[in-house]
């Protein structure tokens, strides 16, 4: 399944794209909200996209679409989507390459992804992300999501508490929003 939005293309991962998918997660300000491994050496990279490629968007579980900026057809970052189980609630989390932020990329790519998912018959959208990452805050914000909850927990790898702020958005809120 493809989205297509008025400058980005959200398709499955290809070969292709493994250099761009190593450079930006293996970039310590992408990595530093995200929770993978750090830094992502080619043969991982070639690893993970190969897996991605295979997975099945309509099937409940993680399915990661590859953001790709048409004028260039440059991966410019992902955005996955989880689908939970019965079809009525999915869970959003999204990376954008440091150097294509701040040119709302995210923004029209979770709305893309949300346009399809509530036409599809999704009920409810959830996404989360590290306190710290204001922006990404902001912008589920923007794009209408209400804030839930906040749980912490220890990373014992990167020896840091963290706390993780999740955002709902709902059908019928994203109707009353009108175009994005």
């Amino acid at each position: 399944m493809q989205i297509e939005t008025s400058r980005l293309r959200l398709r499955r991962f290809l070969p292709r794209d493994v250099p761009d998918f190593a450079a930006y997660r293996s970039d310590r300000e992408i990595a530093r909200y995200q929770n993978w491994d750090f830094p992502l050496p080619l043969a991982s990279a070639r690893r993970l996209v190969g897996e991605y490629s295979r997975r099945d968007p309509t099937r409940p579980g993680w399915f990661p679409y590859a953001i790709e900026l048409k004028q260039d057809e440059r991966l410019i970052g992902d955005i996955a989507v989880n689908r939970h189980p019965g079809g009525v609630k999915a869970e959003l989390g999204f990376s954008i390459a440091r150097t294509r932020q701040g040119q709302g990329y995210a923004s029209e790519a979770v709305s893309g992804v949300l346009t399809a998912l509530f036409a599809q018959g999704v009920q409810m959208a959830v996404a989360e992300c590290d306190e710290r990452n204001t922006r990404s805050a902001r912008l589920l914000e923007r794009l209408g999501f209400t804030f839930a909850r906040q749980h912490s927990f220890f990373e014992r790898e990167k020896q840091v508490h963290i706390t993780i702020s999740e955002f709902t958005l709902t059908t019928e809120r994203w109707a009353t929003l009108g175009p994005r």
